[in-house]
This record gives structure tokens, sequence and C-alpha cells, in this order.
């Protein structure tokens, strides 16, 4: 096994990778399933892995289902702003919101669950869509002085986005690793939402360069 090549002061979040959003799932991204050994390898060179995992309500305000005469990749308005609405997916406890089966669980020190609140949506690891509701992901970074983040995931337009913009708005040094990553692309997102990293000073590297 390789040596750990990063200390106590850095750690890499794995966002969302799980079965509804991986090839087969509610709402599949493409290839999402071929991110894991990426991941598995690069759990090994870090002593803090973080995953997260969506865990929503059967009813969660997301769903389309929810909502009369609305499908699926619609938008309405929510008390917290605009909401892109999905397939059911994910839900608590089902095989769907199970991390996928290849991916190395038993590295991570933390699983953030987010989503559970069945009438606000949460794209990211730290703060919840209405931006005001922490998941606690800040705090236990810093009373651990984590200072450098790396994030790898699904999608990278959403979940990853979201995870990074907040990790440099919470002072962190932060990458995302493109290769370890995919997106869902949905009206030109995979493209505004790198516009918006690089803007925030997100760095992008291969699971390579690592």
């Amino acid at each position: 096994m390789p040596l750990k090549r990063y200390g106590d002061d850095c750690a890499l979040i794995v966002v969302d990778v799980q079965n509804s959003f991986c090839p087969g799932g509610e709402l599949a991204v493409a290839d999402g399933d071929q991110i894991v050994p990426l991941i598995n390898h690069m759990m090994q060179f870090f002593n803090r892995v973080i995953l997260t995992q969506d865990w929503h309500p059967a009813k969660h305000v997301s769903f389309a289902s929810r909502h009369a005469g609305k499908q699926p990749f619609d938008s309405i308005q929510l008390p917290y702003g605009e909401q892109t609405l999905w397939p059911d997916h994910c839900v608590a406890g089902s095989h769907g919101a199970a991390f996928h089966p290849e991916l190395d669980t038993s590295q991570a020190q933390l699983i953030i669950r987010k989503g559970c609140n069945p009438a606000l949506d949460s794209y990211s690891a730290f703060v919840e869509a209405d931006r005001q509701t922490p998941t606690g992901l800040a705090g236990y970074l810093a009373e651990r002085g984590v200072k450098r983040v790396w994030l790898a995931g699904l999608a990278t337009d959403y979940c990853v986005a979201w995870s990074a913009l907040d990790a440099r708005a919470a002072g962190l040094e932060t990458t995302v690793v493109d290769d370890a990553c995919r997106g869902i692309n949905l009206n030109g997102s995979l493209s505004s939402a790198w516009a918006q990293m690089l803007a925030a000073g997100v760095q992008r590297l291969r699971s390579d360069e690592v």
C-alpha cells in the first residue's frame, strides 16, 4: 500500500457515490461507476476521508412526483429559491441510497447525510439549499485542523460543485479531481459549474496529479 501523502490538515471528500447516481439508478450519471476505482486508489493517500450521502425522505420536496403536473428536470419556486425537480432517488434506507458496492467505505472517518429535511434540498456537503442550514461538515473540519480538501464524486455540476464553492467560502484550499467526477450537464450546467469553481479559486487536477 502506498505511503500516505497527506497529513491531518488534508481531507478527501467523496460526494454521493451512490447507486441512484450510477448506471441503472433512478438519476444515473453517465459513466458514474467508472470513478470508483480512481477514488478507492486516492483514499490510500489520505488519513482523513469523508463520504457524503444523499438521504431523502420518501416524500422529499425535490421529487417531481410530489408536484402535480410536473416532470423530472422541471423547475419550481420554493421558499428558499428555484428548485430543479428530480426523479425519486436516494430514498433513505433504499438500495438507491446505498453507496456503490465497490466503493471502499472502510476508509471513511465520517459520513455526512444530507437532504434529510423533507422540505429542503441539499446539494452541498457544507450548507443546505436555503444557504443557511449547515450540515456540520465545516465545523468538523475546523475542529480537526483541516485546511485543504480534495473533492471527487457525483455529480460534478451539482453536489460536487456546490460543495467545492462552499469549501472555498469556508476558507479551505480546495481541489476538484476532474476525472474522479462525472457530470449531468443539464442545459449547460457543467461548463457553468466549472466557470464558477475556477473563478472562486478552486483548483482542477486529475487523479494522477493528486
